[in-house]
């Protein structure tokens, strides 16, 4: 990929071919033009162009993540799904220790993998309520949970 023109969306200039999921990467930090800051995490469930994550369980838990997260830091922003499919962006005010960050991912998919229903999975409260797995996304955050120690290492040695 070196021969490619850099582009402006961060994850295009990755080389996805390199990398070794599940990870937890800094993607982007964004300084705001009031001067606040803003931090992008690359929150990958799956190996790029290997697995990805069937809707419903990417559905359920970015409801779950979303609701859960906010229970542990007042820093989350967003929490969105990748187009793809492997994983989520999760948006956090200002830069909290990377630690913080591990910590927190770590403690809302604790709650999931014990959830008893997927938050807001309604025809009132979502776009497309009949479409979620609350044990789809118990799953894959239990898998990702069992790769804790490889988190930090982003890419194949």
């Amino acid at each position: 990929m070196t021969d490619s023109p850099r582009m402006n969306v961060e994850s295009f200039n990755l080389d996805h071919r390199v990398v070794s999921a599940p990870y937890v990467r800094l993607a982007d930090r964004k300084q705001l033009p009031a001067g606040d800051v803003i931090v992008k995490y690359d929150v990958r469930f799956e190996q790029p162009n290997r697995g990805h994550l069937e809707m419903p369980t990417v559905h359920s838990l970015e409801h779950l993540f979303a609701e859960k997260s906010r229970e542990h830091s007042d820093r989350v922003i967003d929490f969105s799904p990748m187009g793809c499919q492997t994983g989520f962006y999760l948006i956090l005010q200002g830069e909290p220790e990377y630690d913080e960050v591990l910590g927190l991912i770590e403690a809302t998919l604790r709650d999931i993998v014990n959830a008893t229903e997927v938050p807001a999975a309604n025809e009132v409260q979502c776009g497309w309520g009949a479409n979620h797995t609350l044990t789809g996304a118990q799953a894959a955050a239990a898998a990702f949970l069992a790769e804790r120690d490889q988190w930090e290492r982003v890419f194949a040695e």
